[in-house]
């Protein structure tokens, strides 16, 4: 490292400034809530701002509203911009902002699916290439990607939702180590079954239903339908845990919250090594044969 360099910094010990997308309602607004009764600031956003105005009135020394459309570029910079000049810095970036659809793969509409990238994963992408630069520059920050149990495990009628969750593990991952040497942590969140407005207000559906699907997609529609509300899952309780998480020098690269994540992640790395084992010998024989 360049004399010039500044040194990799711990997590502060004071109050850390976050911003994070999709804060309406649900997981993004109970997660504001709980940091700023913590005592930390926290730049509450949503596409309304209208609908986060009460923040700024509840907490008017700690909490900045703003508007912010993931899918807009100028917002995206507007938010960094104020950010930086109401608060002086961003610690911790929570991309939270997304929603879901239901749809075979087959009765998906092209122009909704690349709707629901350009929230779930383009979004969330242009808000880390949005904030890398100042955090680098600081040698210090937090970002955290909402992913799903979805996003570890797909299934019928939840495969373009799992899709874009799929590949933000993966920018997760991948950005884990880029960020590493500038002492940026990341972390993946994988929420199971919570209340929310996922399956209600936040979830889109396909308008074909194709009747050859109704034992699978179809199904999987029903479950959605009847979960709306009736979720067991405490959205008070991730914003508690990525509090704490956010104070670690070294946070888990994936936190999975709730027991029915843990059961079918645990099922499928079960199945996963299954076919590693009985598949291992063919996986092996790929070489040229030795003279």
């Amino acid at each position: 490292m360049s004399s010039e360099e500044p040194e990799i910094q711990s997590p502060p010990d004071g109050p850390l400034v976050w911003l994070i997308t999709g804060c309406s309602t649900g997981i993004g607004r109970a997660m504001a809530q709980v940091i700023l009764e913590a005592g930390d600031r926290v730049v509450v956003t949503a596409r309304k701002p209208e609908d986060v105005m009460d923040f700024s009135e509840a907490f008017p020394e700690t909490a900045l509203s703003l508007p912010l459309d993931v899918t807009k570029a100028d917002q995206i910079n507007a938010a960094i911009v104020a950010t930086e000049a109401h608060f002086g810095r961003l610690d911790v970036l929570v991309n939270n902002a997304g929603y879901g659809y239901v749809s075979s793969i087959e009765e998906g509409v092209d122009e909704d699916v690349r709707k629901l990238f350009d929230t779930n994963f383009f979004g969330a992408l242009d808000m880390i290439k949005a904030v890398l630069p100042g955090m680098r520059a600081r040698r210090s920050g937090y970002i955290v990607n909402i992913s799903s149990m979805t996003g570890l495990v797909s299934n019928p009628g939840n495969v373009y939702y799992s899709t874009t969750k799929f590949a933000l593990e993966s920018l997760t991952e991948g950005l884990s180590k880029e960020a590493a040497p500038f002492g940026i942590r990341v972390s993946a969140i994988e929420p199971g079954l919570f209340v929310s407005d996922f399956s209600s207000r936040s979830i889109h559906e396909s308008e074909e239903s194709i009747s050859d699907y109704g034992a699978t997609v179809g199904e999987r529609r029903k479950l959605i339908r009847s979960a709306a509300g009736g979720n067991p899952g405490d959205p008070r309780r991730i914003g508690d845990a990525i509090l704490r998480l956010s104070r670690l020098a070294n946070p888990p690269l994936r936190l999975l919250l709730g027991p029915d994540v843990l059961a079918a992640t645990r099922a499928k790395l079960a199945d996963f090594q299954a076919s590693l084992d009985e598949w291992e010998a063919v996986t092996l024989d790929v070489l040229f044969p030795e003279d």
